[in-house]
Parts: structure tokens; C-alpha cells; sequence
């Protein structure tokens, strides 16, 4: 599928997207590059001199969740933030399958376009489950690895999918319970939690199982790697994933929030502390 139902719902989508980048704080770049699936959006920010650093957005949403973070990630590091394919941003609408190549051969051509030979990758859970895929198959390009409520490690709360179904269609009081459910506790800036409830009305919204990583794709992740997980993630097994990283994963560095849900947002701290390492 596209990402957008409508038109008219991609533009609304763009013109909030519009919005909130020109009300970053930092000077900023914006552009896009071509891959074997069409072009790519990338935001950008950080002299070209330091060190890269890749951020992947997660489903239903687009590379405007990173904005605090590339503030404050661009004093240390050349920060890039691309709209995945298929996602409601300003990439290339179709959809990419999940059980196949095509989303780590995206980021290759990311990667090559960007000139890119070795970089740092921090992705939150479809983003993660991206970054994890990516640094399986391309250790070498891959320095460090951040992976924050990663899916494709443990099981998927399978449940979710009914409960969002059966919300979803109810318009804005659905879509503020699923949210909650979502976010739980974690603080989401009004102006970024009413840009999802507008994405969640007019995106199409992936429903499909993402495929769990074999033990033998999980140990090839050898470079050095923190994962953060919440405790109270209602979609995805947060201890399980936990678990099965701990045992699998060499040089892993692990943090399970008891108190989190799946919106792990406003760890740039961490973040930058272990990729400076």
C-alpha cells in the first residue's frame, strides 16, 4: 500500500511537518537523495566534519520525532534523520515488505548517497527493528548500535492489533485512548501528540506482523550496542526482548524501564554518553 489514504491527508500531514521544522531551534539542513526506491527525505544538522550519526523513526510517524534529539545531537556528532519509504513523511509513499532485503538495501543507498562508509545507527521500534536488520547483514558499516523498543527481538503483543482496530475507527476519542496506551507516562509535547493524532487519521497504518531476527541474525550484531526497553510496552514483549538480547547479543549494554511504555522518547542523554564512547 501508499502510506496516505488520501491526498488531501498527505498534505495536511506535510504542512504540520513544515510547521514543526521551522520551529527548530538549530540551523538544519533539508533534502532528499535517490535510492533503488525512489527518493528519500533527510533532515540534517552537525558540521560535516564530526562523526554520523543515522536516526530511524518509528511507524505512523516521520523523522519530525527526532527534532529535540537532533538539537542536541548535532553539537557532537553530523546527525541525519531520513523519512523511512512508506511511512507518513516526505519519502517515497510505497510500503516495503518486512520479510525480505528491501528496507536494509534502502538505507545502504541512504549510506551511499550520503557518502557514508561507517556510521552509527539509533533506531526506535520499526526504526530499531531496521537498524537491528541493517547491522546483521552490514557489520562492518556499523560502529555502534542504539535500539530503543525494538520490534523483531521479542514476541509482538499480538492483542495490540484488535485494540487498535476497534479504536481507531471511533476518529479523535479512539485515537487519544490508543495514544495513551502507547505513550503511557512518557511526557509527549502537545504540539507532537496532536501531529500524530492527525497522522494516525489519515495514514495507513501497518498491521503486519514484523518477523522475529534468528538467534544467528542476532549474534552477528558484534559492534558495541545499547538497548532500552519499557517495561509496560503494550505492543511489543519488553522483558522477553530484553531476555533474549542479554543471551544472544556479544558487548550488549541493556536498560529496561519499569515504569516506560513503548514512546521511549527524551533519551538523548544516554544516547549520546554511549555513542561518544
Amino acid at each position: 500500500m501508499n502510506a496516505f489514504k488520501t491526498s488531501e491527508g498527505k498534505q495536511a500531514v506535510i504542512e504540520y511537518y513544515n510547521t514543526l521544522l521551522s520551529r527548530m531551534n538549530i540551523p538544519h539542513e533539508e533534502f532528499s537523495v535517490a535510492t533503488r526506491y525512489g527518493d528519500t527525505f533527510l533532515l540534517a544538522a552537525g558540521g560535516k566534519e564530526k562523526e554520523p550519526v543515522i536516526l530511524l523513526h518509528g511507524s505512523s510517524m516521520n523523522s519530525a520525532m527526532w527534532i529535540r534529539d537532533i538539537e542536541e545531537m548535532s553539537e557532537y556528532f553530523r546527525v541525519y534523520a531520513p523519512d523511512l519509504p512508506g511511512e507518513p513523511g516526505r519519502s517515497n509513499d510505497k510500503q516495503l515488505p518486512f520479510d525480505n532485503m528491501d528496507y536494509a538495501f534502502w538505507l545502504s543507498d541512504v549510506l551511499e548517497a550520503l557518502h557514508i562508509s561507517t556510521v552509527n545507527l539509533v533506531g526506535l521500534s520499526l526504526g530499531a527493528w531496521l537498524a537491528a536488520k541493517f547491522a546483521s547483514n552490514y557489520a562492518d558499516k556499523v560502529r555502534r548500535l542504539v535500539l530503543l523498543c525494538p520490534a523483531g527481538i521479542g514476541g509482538q503483543n499480538h492483542a495490540f492489533k484488535d485494540i487498535a482496530m476497534a479504536l481507531l475507527p471511533k476518529g479523535e476519542s479512539g485515537i487519544d485512548e490508543l495514544l495513551q496506551m502507547i505513550n503511557r507516562s512518557n511526557p509527549i509535547p502537545e504540539i507532537l501528540l496532536n501531529y500524530q493524532k492527525l497522522i494516525l487519521g489519515v495514514f495507513n497504518s501497518r498491521m503486519e506482523a514484523i518477523p522475529l531476527f534468528t538467534d544467528e541474525d542476532l549474534r552477528r550484531l558484534t559492534m558495541p550496542s545499547l538497548l532500552i526497553v519499557g517495561e509496560k510496552d503494550i505492543m511489543l514483549n519488553s522483558l522477553e526482548t530484553a531476555e533474549r538480547y542479554k543471551r544472544l547479543v556479544p558487548n550488549a549494554s541493556i536498560m529496561v524501564l519499569p515504569d516506560a511504555g513503548h514512546a521511549l522518547t527524551g533519551k538523548t542523554g544516554e544516547i549520546i554518553s554511549f555513542l561518544a564512547k
